[in-house]
């Protein structure tokens, strides 16, 4: 089995675009979560939601679009895009920057790529709409490949020339996880020398509001309280937009190519809870699983983790569920004082690419020995009783970092991540 590096992270985020603003913004406990109507024509209810600074992609005209770096792209890309497509980009280019991946070799056979991507539900609807507008005779050639959940792959694969490994996948909140995980896979039975991990999501009312049906989202107007996981005052997620990218490569071929790693990915893990289409299972049995075997997988003991980022999205339910699974491990009993916190206080919930997300915000902090604390969590609910939720950033010298994520259907991963030895 190869060992499995990461050599790059980029992010298109709430808290920053860009490792160092996103550093700062852990450090200073500064979230990225603003008041605003989503809807078209200020239409709708007002939402908190994380906002990306620096981009407006609202319109489904590419030509409307603005995001840093667009003009090295050139329009006949652009415009099979989704709106979430200019994050991902944005966020890949910044990876493959610090990996010291050219164009050149994306195309050697030994390098993949997975995304996660749910599609666009925004430019689903604008396209169906001019198509039958139209009397349903004119489609736009980039109708399909615009909107659908592959569309990140059928994109980047033909525009930086990957000739290795490439497939989607689509686990609601696990989504960008499974992604991980099945690429870590991919290089440690040496089927690829590296691999690209990409996730995004528009964060748009198309993509939010639907979620109202399931009184999933918050209806805190405050944006400094609305994301507060573990809190007893928690009563929803915040739902945001945005993208991340990953380089995973075998310990072996950073070495040849001088590439010092930011962090190594020990294992992983994933269960199912097999409850129900929604909701969390209530004693957290899915996720509890998915952390044994990622624990197993790795030949350690629970109480030799330094901090776990929750998935803890600052929904009762599924915080709860969550705080639970983490006290059957005996995270409240622990000799060694295991932290625990979810970076969604800040960030917001990024739906598929949520995991993706904090697992590049884990390889950030173990390289920067911070561990983030619990934006505004002020009383923290009974059930969590023993658990470490410091609600200030820590300076740690960090060694192994557990990252969880659930989805609905009971759909959860759990990646563990070290210093590279």
């Amino acid at each position: 089995m190869n060992r499995v590096v990461i050599t790059g992270i980029g992010f298109a985020s709430s808290i920053g675009t860009g490792r160092t603003e996103v550093l700062k913004s852990l450090r200073d406990l500064r979230h990225g979560l603003v008041r605003r109507r989503i809807a078209e024509q200020d239409a709708g209810p007002e939402l908190v939601v994380g906002a990306v600074d620096g981009f407006d992609v609202t319109s489904c005209e590419y030509g409307d679009w603005t995001f840093p770096g667009q003009e090295g792209f050139d329009s006949s890309f652009l415009r099979a895009l989704p709106p979430h497509g200019p994050y991902a980009l944005v966020a890949l280019e910044e990876a493959l920057q610090q990996s010291s991946l050219d164009r050149s070799a994306l195309g050697d056979g030994r390098t993949g790529l997975f995304c996660a991507s749910p599609g666009s539900p925004r430019m689903i609807r604008y396209r169906l709409n001019r198509l039958a507008a139209s009397g349903w005779k004119r489609a736009d050639p980039m109708s399909v490949v615009s909107s659908i959940p592959a569309t990140l792959n059928i994109n980047f694969t033909a525009h930086y020339g990957i000739t290795g490994a490439n497939c989607g996948f689509v686990s609601a909140c696990s989504s960008s996880s499974h992604a991980i995980g099945y690429a870590f896979d991919e290089i440690a039975l040496g089927r690829q020398d590296r691999m690209l991990v990409v996730s995004a999501e528009d964060g748009d009312a198309e993509s939010l509001l639907p979620f109202t049906g399931l009184r999933a989202l918050s209806t805190n107007r405050d944006p400094d309280t609305a994301s507060r996981p573990f809190d007893c005052k928690r009563d929803g997620f915040v739902g945001t937009g945005g993208g991340v990218a990953l380089i995973l490569e075998s310990a072996s071929s950073a070495r040849d190519r001088g590439v010092n790693p930011l962090a190594e990915m020990r294992a992983w893990g994933q269960a199912s809870d097999g409850f129900n289409i929604a909701a969390p299972h209530p004693e957290g049995k899915g996720l509890q699983t998915a952390m044994e075997n990622c624990l197993r997988a790795a030949e350690l003991d629970a109480r030799s983790v330094d901090w776990i980022n929750a998935h803890a999205t600052s929904t009762p339910a599924g915080d709860r569920a969550e705080a639970i699974a983490l006290k059957a491990l005996g995270y409240a009993k622990l000799d060694t004082a295991t932290l625990v916190s979810s970076t969604k206080g800040l960030t917001g919930h990024g739906l598929s690419h949520a995991g993706a997300l904090e697992a590049a915000l884990c390889v950030l902090c173990l390289d920067a020995g911070i561990v983030p604390g619990n934006a505004a969590l002020v009383e923290p609910d009974p059930v969590c009783e023993g658990l470490l939720l410091p609600t200030q950033t820590e300076i740690r010298d960090l060694d192994l970092v557990i990252n969880n994520s659930s989805g609905f259907g009971g759909s959860n991963v759990c990646h563990l991540f070290s210093k590279p030895k």
